[in-house]
């Protein structure tokens, strides 16, 4: 059971955004492929991806000063020549991942790129994203940007929302909406 179900008095669907990543990432025609997680919380994410594309997976161990701020981070797992995405929740200020960005990048990666669902972007956030070695941060419109960025592609979930709207509303399953992972 998650944690933010107690919250509600009423049944909640998660709805995530691979059915909107999954495609974009089909259309990059990468090859050499590699996810990663920005750090430990993230493995998850970063495996479920990884199990889709039958690709390879890392992590970012983060070690943190305070909050925000980073102290150092390495890679666990091999990105030498690869091409590697990034996959996030939420970017607050961008530090976490702009800086497992610089790191896969030094580790010999050829490219990054990163997915993330909710785009905060609070703080310096834009300018961190803009000045990162990212070559394109892919994100929902679940948040509105408070501006544009080049390197920022907005994907739109409304059609994923009103789908899965209308299959609760006439008691239909919303499982088709999941791309499975397994």
């Amino acid at each position: 059971r998650r944690t933010d179900s107690g919250f509600f008095d009423f049944p909640v669907d998660h709805l995530n955004g691979s059915a909107v990543f999954v495609p974009y990432i089909e259309s990059l025609n990468l090859d050499n492929l590699v996810f990663a997680a920005p750090d430990v919380g993230g493995v998850g994410r970063a495996r479920g991806y990884a199990k889709i594309f039958k690709a390879d997976m890392v992590v970012c161990d983060k070690h943190r000063k305070r909050a925000n701020e980073i102290a150092s981070m390495q890679v666990i797992g091999d990105v030498e020549g690869a091409n590697v995405i990034l996959v996030d929740d939420i970017i607050d200020t961008g530090g976490t991942i702009c800086r497992a960005a610089e790191t896969i990048l030094d580790k010999g990666a050829a490219s990054v790129r990163a997915v993330c669902t909710h785009p905060l972007c609070s703080g310096k956030a834009y300018e961190n994203l803009e000045a990162s070695p990212l070559a394109e941060i892919a994100v929902t419109n679940t948040i509105p940007l408070r501006r544009e960025s080049v390197k920022i592609k907005v994907m739109n979930v409304a059609q994923l929302f009103a789908t899965a709207i209308r299959r609760v509303h006439d008691y239909e399953s919303i499982s088709s909406l999941f791309i499975d992972s397994n």
